[in-house]
């Protein structure tokens, strides 16, 4: 799987693989993944605004 394609299923922007597993650890992975990239996105956002607003 890319790493596009995974990002986009994380995001909810993308079907997820119906092959995939489906176990319940594969699912709080995949949301501690989620969680940990938008806050990541929103670290660089603040940082990009507090770069500008100087």
């Amino acid at each position: 799987m890319g790493f596009w394609r995974q990002l986009q299923e994380y995001f909810y922007v993308k079907k997820r693989d119906p092959g995939a597993p489906h176990t319940p650890w594969m699912r709080y992975m995949h949301g501690i993944n989620r969680i940990s990239l938008f806050m990541f996105l929103v670290a660089i956002i603040v940082i990009i605004i507090k770069l500008i607003t100087r």
